[in-house]
């Protein structure tokens, strides 16, 4: 388990904030009771963003061609068929990830490919458990070409506590399942629109974990 570099500058920042008022508080009050709780709060709102900007060290061993694996981890919200308006403009499936503020909010490539296709909306921060996130939220959208041109389409959803969405793809990069695709920061979604005779694996209430649960086969 490493730290995400998306957070190693914000957790050095909070770092020294701690330590100024940590040390303020003991200047102020002493040794006593306000600065020990103040020391305790201040500390635990630093584990917590130190837990939120884990990285864990995932390998997918065993992939087979057409396996979509979990790019995230989280609870499936949906898992029925959706139509895609904005890219395929078609009905798909519609596999979507939530993530809450204690899941690990680093994003795996669901399978082998190309990138065929990317681009960044701006939009509301509402909850990203709302069925409207997928398409009124601010959102990063990829779409994975496989080697036989079948094509995946993921797309990263922020929140309402999500305020930065992150995406290291650009057309033309090729990817496979054990690479990171980007970072969310805080509480959001990850949506994946499969093609209609794909083989879902997962059902609403699962609990996914990124780069290892295979949600689908696409044919």
């Amino acid at each position: 388990m490493t730290i995400h570099k998306e957070g190693k500058g914000m957790l050095l920042t909070l770092l020294v904030m701690i330590a100024l008022v940590i040390t303020a508080s003991y200047v102020y009050f002493g040794t006593n009771a306000a600065s020990i709780a103040i020391s305790c709060l201040s500390i635990g709102v630093f584990l917590f963003f130190l837990n939120f900007f884990r990285n864990p060290n995932r390998v997918f061993e065993g992939f087979e061609d057409g396996m979509i694996i979990a790019p995230a981890d989280g609870t499936v919200v949906i898992a029925e068929p959706a139509e895609e308006p904005f890219f395929f403009k078609d009905k798909r499936i519609q596999v979507s990830i939530f993530m809450s503020v204690l899941n690990v909010h680093a994003n795996w490539y669901p399978t082998r490919g190309k990138v065929v296709y990317y681009t960044h909306n701006d939009g509301r921060f509402m909850a990203a458990n709302l069925p409207k996130s997928s398409t009124e939220n601010e959102r990063s959208t990829i779409v994975i070409e496989l080697e036989n041109k079948t094509q995946v389409l993921l797309r990263q959803v922020a929140g309402a506590l999500a305020r930065r969405i992150v995406t290291y793809s650009r057309e033309g990069d090729t990817c496979d399942e054990n690479q990171q695709l980007g970072f969310i920061k805080f509480g959001s979604r990850v949506d994946l629109y499969l093609p209609m005779d794909s083989e879902i694996l997962v059902k609403v209430g699962d609990k996914t974990t990124g780069n290892q649960t295979v949600i689908a086969r696409v044919k």
